[in-house]
């Protein structure tokens, strides 16, 4: 005996759902990397979309009497394993790409750093007793 139609349908959908995960994971990546803002927005929405699909065929899953018997019967064993290597392929993946997201917010924090320490000693000035003072006095302000 072997699984149900059923039930190898549903992980068939699922397999091929989360390979779509895992091209939008890699297009992501390349997006990364070549610092395009408007693609990045697109990619997202569309990963959203499929996590989103992939959720709801996960319920579907769970709820579905034919897929726990086919389970438990040993029926899936590599349909559920070749899905839970794609999984894990897919979190390294999204891993590696958070990573990148969080270097890019780190050079960005550099930047920022250096360009407001930059205008700070153009604008510093000095007061009465010599000691030094941020450039934004003229409005009230000290640093």
């Amino acid at each position: 005996m072997s699984a149900s139609p059923q039930s190898k349908e549903l992980l068939s959908q699922q397999y091929l759902q989360l390979q779509e995960l895992e091209q939008l994971i890699i297009d992501e990546k390349h997006i990364l990397q070549q610092h395009q803002p408007k693609d990045l927005l697109q990619i997202s929405e569309k990963k959203n979309q499929i996590l989103l699909a992939i959720q709801a065929l996960d319920k579907q899953i769970s709820v579905s009497r034919a897929f726990a018997t086919d389970k438990a019967a040993g029926y899936l064993e590599q349909e559920l394993l070749d899905i839970e290597n794609l999984l894990t392929s897919c979190q390294e993946k999204n891993q590696i790409n958070g990573q990148i997201i969080t270097q890019s917010q780190l050079a960005v924090e550099r930047m920022k750093t250096s360009l407001l320490e930059g205008h700070n000693k153009a604008s510093m000035t000095y007061d009465s007793k010599g000691k030094k003072s941020g450039g934004l006095s003229s409005i009230g302000l000290k640093a």
